[in-house]
């Protein structure tokens, strides 16, 4: 399978993988910190500025979030081949790794840069450790489903079908 096309199928199940899990983590935040998370906050500053948000009903503004964080875990499990070909290692160890590195460069980098949100420096503790463990899910899931697809045995299986 292609790497890239591999990639982006991978980090979409790590997103579907991600996103259940912030579901859960999200229960069990102290109540102050139950707000919506980082996925529907980039979405309203992002989109809102357009007057889309405002043409939407509560259940399409969560439609809306939900295809821009699946899309953007695809376009960033894309790109992870490229960098585990170059690291090297176990596929869930490397797909952790980048995992986080996604997280720092997105929370620390650009999304603060684009004042889109503000760095997760400034955000509640309980919040931050959501979102990191978030990513290893999502780096674990992309790291192993990519590793699968882009094997000879995911051929086999695939030719068994």
């Amino acid at each position: 399978m292609n790497h890239p096309v591999a990639g982006a199928i991978a980090g979409l199940a790590g997103t579907v993988a991600m996103t259940a899990a912030m579901r859960a983590m999200f229960r069990a935040l102290p109540e102050k910190d139950r707000y919506p998370l980082p996925p529907r906050l980039i979405t309203d500053r992002v989109v809102g500025p357009t007057g889309l948000m405002d043409a939407l009903d509560e259940p399409e503004r969560r439609d809306l979030t939900l295809a821009l964080h699946y899309g953007y875990g695809a376009a960033a499990g894309a790109l992870y081949p490229a960098v585990a070909q170059r690291v090297g290692g176990p596929a869930a160890v490397t797909g952790i790794g980048y995992g986080l590195a996604v997280w720092g460069a997105s929370y620390l980098g650009w999304i603060p840069a684009m004042r889109i949100l503000t760095p997760a420096t400034r955000h509640p503790r309980a919040r931050n450790s959501l979102m990191l463990a978030a990513h290893v899910v999502w780096g674990g899931v992309t790291g192993v489903t990519a590793a699968y697809l882009m094997s000879g045995k995911a051929r086999a299986d695939l030719a068994q079908m």
